[in-house]
């Protein structure tokens, strides 16, 4: 009877319980969905480190990104010129991939304008991978773990664009901002004395290297022609090839140079083994080769650094090599 005489305040009890375990459904599914974005993010990432070790994204399924650009080695190569498919190698020096998430364009003649389109030119180029991006976009497709991972990721099946957002959104998370340098800049660390007298040549007029190397990331983003074309044994022409104008022949894009020591060797054409070799030149770059092309006129007069102010650059230049990579 007791029960009959309160079924309505029963009911209305159960009514809000019910209202209320609805309404806390409703807000955890939105914790899911905002779980579930993070949580496709996160994939996201881990869909192109898998991607950018992908053998099966080379024509014969011989190499991948990560076999020019090894993360062991500060995600570059220790090859003038890396190799690709079927033994060829690569038309220029391969640069490390780090740090690249806030440059405005990429290779070292700026042909592409985002990561998403510099991810699928090796891939795609005959020399380095050589495999169609169509080709690369049905094998990913005929793969039964692959389609799985784009549809969990993308909500859609392999195409061109998801390869390169998944590939562009790996390799942006390979910035390095924990050097001695850092810990300099945020009064966490010292600089030895040869360091600090490179870190002020650096930045000085004398050695000029902020002039291009400037910036977090150490470069103004820019190209710049130091004398390496002279149309008969130097004969890439770097930014010309891409722009059609005249006065670009010869340019190349200035690299950044954090981690620059662990990155030999040096330049588009990779000519210059060792940092001390880099230095040696700069010192003096006019005339240094015959007949230089269109070389930058800040390059005309020469530096006359010392031998102990160019191995103070060096020492200044390998505080910028990120903790990961220093090399015990």
């Amino acid at each position: 009877k007791r029960i009959e005489k309160n079924r309505p305040y029963f009911w209305s009890m159960k009514a809000m319980g019910i209202l209320f375990i609805l309404a806390m459904c409703i807000i955890s599914a939105g914790r899911v969905i905002h779980t579930d974005d993070e949580g496709r993010a996160l994939s996201k990432i881990g869909l192109g480190k898998k991607l950018f070790h992908e053998k099966m994204l080379s024509l014969d399924s011989s190499v991948s990104c990560a076999s020019c650009h090894n993360p062991r080695l500060a995600f570059a190569d220790t090859l003038a010129f890396s190799i690709g498919i079927h033994g060829k190698e690569t038309a220029r020096n391969v640069p490390s991939v780090l740090n690249m998430k806030n440059r405005p364009y990429f290779f070292w003649d700026g042909r592409a304008s985002s990561l998403e389109a510099q991810a699928l030119m090796p891939m795609a180029n005959p020399d380095e991978m050589g495999l169609p991006i169509n080709e690369a976009v049905k094998r990913l497709g005929n793969n039964a773990a692959y389609r799985k991972l784009f549809f969990t990721v993308f909500r859609q099946k392999p195409s061109a664009e998801n390869l390169s957002a998944a590939l562009a959104a790996y390799e942006q998370t390979l910035e390095t901002v924990d050097s001695r340098f850092d810990d300099w800049s945020n009064n966490k660390g010292r600089l030895t004395m040869a360091e600090e007298r490179g870190r002020k040549l650096f930045i000085g007029r004398k050695a000029k290297c902020f002039d291009c190397h400037f910036g977090d990331d150490f470069t103004g983003d820019e190209f710049k022609n130091i004398g390496l074309f002279n149309g008969n044994f130097l004969t890439d022409s770097g930014r010309s090839a891409i722009t059609k104008h005249k006065g670009d022949i010869g340019g190349f894009k200035v690299p950044g140079l954090r981690n620059v020591a662990v990155t030999p060797p040096y330049m588009h054409n990779g000519m210059f083994a060792t940092l001390e070799e880099v230095l040696h030149y700069y010192n003096a770059p006019k005339g240094f080769f015959p007949h230089q092309e269109n070389i930058d006129p800040v390059f005309n007069k020469g530096l006359n650094l010392s031998a102990r102010e160019q191995s103070d650059i060096i020492a200044f230049l390998r505080t910028l090599t990120d903790k990961v990579y220093v090399r015990k």
